[in-house]
């Protein structure tokens, strides 16, 4: 684990630096240096990291806190404007976060600096981040409630509609039954399957206005009225791939199948917005 802790405005920007290396696959925390010194020393390791931050590199709290972690074997890293501080020099590594003046009219308030520190602490973040190979699937999996875990984690299969609310009929139904079925699932279409539920064709609400049109009869069976291997959806596949095949072909709802064609399911668009598939 990557522990990070600095006091004052360096504290809040370690939260923050502690927050992007665990989101992207870095385990990492923030820990006061108050409270290391009371107790929080113990989530400590020794196969860990410990990344200080602190610009003047003399904050009094290391006087105690170093010691500690050399008793532990911890590799202490810091982040200073002055690389050969007591931190500086106590660091395996240093990061050297150094401006050449604050932004501050008194040249006083940490300002200049704290952006340097996020932005080096970012920069140190996506260097790790690339360094471990983490990806956009890895990223999903750690903000399954965010937009892109929403689109890298669901598969069709996660959000089909399924058992009585499928729309399907046989090749044998006629096309009054048919356009019954369609009318009580609502989903505009309805999936034709042979006898071992086996998807031969889609009949849609545009089939049917196409059918009545040109003068066909309702007692007809719906495999000649039907849209013969119309456009299905692998039950497996990424719930963001599928949409946009809809979006391509412009249909708004398809069957789904498994690997051997066989019914499972249905979806439309309607059911990607809800789970946040925009």
């Amino acid at each position: 684990k990557v522990i990070v802790s600095g006091i004052g405005k360096s504290g809040h920007i370690g939260k923050k630096i502690a927050a992007t290396l665990a989101s992207t696959g870095t385990p990492a925390f923030f820990v006061h240096p108050a409270e290391a010194l009371h107790g929080d020393l113990g989530m400590i390791e020794s196969r860990d990291v410990m990344l200080f931050i602190s610009y003047s590199g003399g904050a009094k709290e290391l006087d105690l806190i170093i010691p500690r972690l050399e008793d532990k074997s911890v590799a202490l890293l810091a982040m200073t404007g002055k690389p050969h501080s007591p931190l500086g020099r106590a660091a395996k590594a240093v990061l050297d976060i150094s401006v050449e003046r604050e932004a501050c009219p008194m040249h006083l308030a940490p300002t200049s600096s704290t952006v340097n520190t996020l932005m080096m602490g970012d920069a140190l973040a996506m260097a790790v981040m690339q360094a471990r190979g983490f990806n956009e699937e890895d990223f999903a999996r750690s903000h399954p409630a965010g937009a892109l875990g929403a689109r890298l984690l669901n598969n069709v299969h996660h959000l089909m509609r399924q058992g009585d609310a499928i729309p399907q009929v046989m090749l044998a139904t006629s096309v009054m039954d048919a356009m019954l079925e369609l009318s009580r699932t609502g989903l505009g279409l309805v999936a034709v399957c042979d006898e071992q539920h086996v998807v031969k064709g889609v009949f849609t609400d545009g089939d049917l206005r196409r059918w009545l049109v040109g003068g066909g009869a309702l007692t007809t069976p719906v495999s000649e009225a039907m849209t013969p291997n119309g456009i299905t959806l692998q039950a497996q596949s990424r719930a963001i791939d599928a949409k946009e095949l809809l979006m391509k072909r412009k249909i708004t709802a398809a069957p789904v199948v498994d690997e051997n064609g066989k019914l499972t399911g249905a979806i439309n668009l309607q059911d990607f917005y809800q789970a946040g598939i925009i």
